[in-house]
């Protein structure tokens, strides 16, 4: 038998109120077509194992996301540009998987964990990439602000072009300027683009 977590209730309870059927929708869902699932609460959001993570949710202010562990495995389509997961942002159930779907994606992930079956790691004799170039907007806004370009400065290779790559995907100038007035705060405070999905 699986497990609820009560840990997860509390978060559903406290989301958003256009979340919370999506992230029931999702939950019912894994423990539909995985009785032995176990919740449990990681990084800040409510996890779902079995035989090792199997998926993931979370909300966040304007839409939810939803993915699985192994999902680079069988979702070779996924629209993983913007959200965390592999369904981009879903701010309502219509946009989420459907019920077919997501049980047929449930099983594949299932069967993954049963096999043991592990995603592919890189391998270290890989030629590096070559270092993200610095926007002009961004170097003007980091010569303005000494202690995001001090924490920029000391970012990894991947933690700039992570930033770099967000400013420089939107396709509007005024989500570009938005996303760098965001980036600049965020650097400030010493955090990596991703930093909320890294809190534990």
């Amino acid at each position: 038998m699986g497990t609820r977590d009560p840990r997860v209730d509390a978060y559903i309870a406290r989301s958003a109120e256009f979340a919370r059927p999506i992230l029931e929708y999702l939950r019912e869902a894994v423990h539909q077509h995985c009785p032995e699932v176990q919740e449990t609460i990681k990084w800040s959001s409510p996890f779902f194992d079995y035989r090792g993570p199997l998926c993931h949710m979370a909300a966040f202010k304007q839409h939810c996301a939803f993915g699985f562990w192994k999902g680079a495995l069988f979702l070779a389509d996924a629209k993983n540009a913007e959200a965390m997961g592999q369904f981009g942002r879903i701010t309502a159930i219509k946009e989420a998987p459907g019920r077919k779907v997501l049980a047929g994606y449930i099983r594949q992930a299932m069967k993954l964990n049963e096999d043991g079956v592990q995603p592919a790691r890189k391998t270290k004799d890989a030629a590096p990439r070559p270092p993200a170039e610095v926007p002009g907007d961004l170097a003007a806004a980091l010569e303005k602000n000494r202690k995001a370009a001090a924490v920029f400065a000391a970012f990894s290779p991947s933690n700039k072009r992570e930033y770099i790559e967000w400013l420089t995907e939107a396709k509007r100038e005024e989500t570009r300027q938005k996303r760098l007035a965001q980036a600049v705060e965020w650097m400030a405070e010493g955090k990596p683009r991703n930093w909320k999905y890294m809190q534990g």
